[in-house]
C-alpha cells in the first residue's frame, strides 16, 4: 500500500491545480467568464482587465495557494508515509500541470504562472522571493507581465545552477521540476512573446475587449 502514495498524492496534488480559480472567483463575484474576453486566459491578469482589482488579487492568492499547499503537506507530513523529494518535486509539478491542464475545466487552463510561484516558494521559500523580486522588477520597469513571467522562468533555475541552489540546500530533483515548469511556462507564453516581438501585448491593466 505505502508503493501507491506517491501516485495518489501526485494525484491529488494535480486535483487541486485544477481548480481554474479566475473561473470560480469571477463567477462568486458576478464578472464574466476569463475565458470570453481580454487573451482568454484564465488567469489573474486576465481577470485583472475585467476592472476588479479585488478579484484579480484574490485570484492571483488563491492560484498561487494551490501550487504551495500540496508541497507545503507533503513535505510536513509525507515522510511517514515514504513520501521524500522525489514526490515533493512530483506533487509541485502535478498541480502546476492541473492549473495548465484542469480535468475540470475541459483541460483548458492558464499558463501557471501564480502556481508555479506557489510551488517553488514552497519548494524553498528564499528561491521564491528570489524569483517574485525578479518578476516585480521586470513587470514594473516594463509594464508586461508576460515578459516577467518569461523572464522569471529563465531565471529561477538559473538561480540554482548558479550556486544559490547550494546555498538554499534545493534538492536536485526539485530543480528539474522547476526546469520543467520554466520550459512550458515559456512555451504557455509563445503567443505572448511573439505580441511582444509585434509591439502589440497589453501591458498591465490595460482593458481588452
Amino acid at each position: 500500500m505505502q508503493s501507491l502514495y506517491p501516485a495518489l498524492a501526485t494525484l491529488v496534488a494535480y486535483l487541486i491545480g485544477s481548480l481554474s480559480f479566475a473561473v470560480v472567483v469571477s463567477r462568486a463575484m458576478g464578472l464574466a467568464d476569463p475565458r470570453t474576453y481580454g487573451s482568454k486566459n484564465p488567469g489573474a491578469t486576465n481577470v485583472l482587465r475585467s476592472g476588479s482589482k479585488a478579484a484579480a488579487i484574490v485570484t492571483l492568492l488563491l492560484d498561487a495557494f494551490k501550487g504551495w499547499l500540496p508541497v507545503v503537506l507533503v513535505q510536513m507530513f509525507g515522510e511517514p508515509y515514504g513520501l521524500g523529494n522525489g514526490t515533493v518535486a512530483m506533487v509541485g509539478l502535478a498541480a502546476f500541470l492541473g492549473h495548465l491542464f484542469p480535468v475540470f475545466f475541459r483541460f483548458q487552463g492558464g499558463k501557471g504562472v501564480a502556481t508555479a510561484a506557489g510551488v517553488i516558494l514552497a519548494f524553498n521559500p528564499w528561491l521564491g522571493l528570489a524569483s517574485l523580486a525578479t518578476w516585480v522588477i521586470v513587470a514594473f520597469f516594463f509594464r508586461y507581465s508576460s515578459l516577467a513571467s518569461i523572464v522569471t522562468a529563465v531565471f529561477a533555475p538559473a538561480y540554482f545552477l548558479l550556486g544559490a541552489g547550494v546555498a538554499w540546500s534545493a534538492p536536485g530533483v526539485m530543480v528539474l521540476g522547476l526546469a520543467v515548469m520554466s520550459v512550458l511556462l515559456v512555451w504557455r507564453h509563445a503567443e505572448n512573446i511573439n505580441r511582444l516581438i509585434a509591439g502589440k501585448e497589453s501591458k498591465l491593466g490595460a482593458k481588452k475587449s
